[in-house]
């Protein structure tokens, strides 16, 4: 064996750099994530149903089933990443699980405003990675968007095309508190302006003076939380 192919052997991808073969990047590095989806899903299921469904329907023998929703993650990192079972360790067997339902929204790494600025730029480049993979396997792909303060709108919204459908979520943003409704809300604004997206999908209430600004102008799907749900049906017992 040659030490060329020595080399190659024995390199390990750790980084998941097959995911963005023939990418385009962005000046900083995040991957160009094109919208795939050709329709505004009807339904949303988060990653960890979706997984339930998926172990279910193989126990039944059903290897065809589909469901028409979109796997969404906004939910706690832990429960979709971080372990070596999360989609980041093991994404080919997240893709098998969501090839029987209609598409996905990118995954929601967390960028908190207390993280190292360097992971939170990771996790950008994360979002949109995992989602040009996917893409590039056939999927339905929407671009999840996420910002923190004002020193990451440089950035945040790198990867996603312009004039199309994006998904925000606004369940953990803590909107009920002034500072953070604020800075939420500037972030929206910058989102819109450098995005112009013609469709915003909302995961969690929509309830809020931004939204109604812009309804006008841009599309505002919104989708309860399964909190809300679950609230809603235990209100109806």
């Amino acid at each position: 064996m040659d030490t060329a192919r020595k080399i190659s052997a024995d390199c390990k991808d750790m980084w998941n750099a097959f995911m963005v073969r023939g990418a385009k990047f962005s000046e900083i590095g995040i991957p160009l994530c094109p919208t795939t989806a050709r329709e505004i899903p009807s339904k949303l299921i988060s990653y960890t149903e979706a997984r339930v469904a998926y172990n279910r329907q193989m126990k039944r023998g059903d290897r065809n089933f589909f469901v028409n929703a979109f796997v969404h993650f906004y939910q706690n990192d832990y429960k979709f990443d971080g372990t070596r079972c999360g989609i980041w360790f093991q994404p080919r067997r997240a893709a098998e699980i969501f090839r029987h339902f209609a598409g996905i929204i990118t995954p929601d790494f967390s960028t908190c405003l207390d993280f190292p600025f360097p992971w939170k730029i990771f996790n950008t480049y994360r979002m949109r990675a995992f989602g040009y993979w996917y893409g590039t396997l056939g999927g339905a792909v929407i671009n999840n968007v996420r910002w923190g303060e004002e020193d990451t709108f440089g950035w945040c919204f790198d990867g996603i095309p312009k004039n199309s459908i994006v998904s925000i979520g606004t369940v953990a943003s803590g909107l009920c508190n002034h500072e953070n409704r604020k800075l939420f809300e500037t972030g929206f604004f910058k989102m819109i302006e450098v995005l112009r997206p013609h469709t915003i999908i909302v995961y969690g209430s929509d309830k809020y003076p931004c939204f109604d600004s812009v309804r006008q102008q841009i599309k505002i799907v919104q989708f309860d939380s399964e909190r809300a749900l679950a609230f809603e049906e235990r209100n109806h017992e």
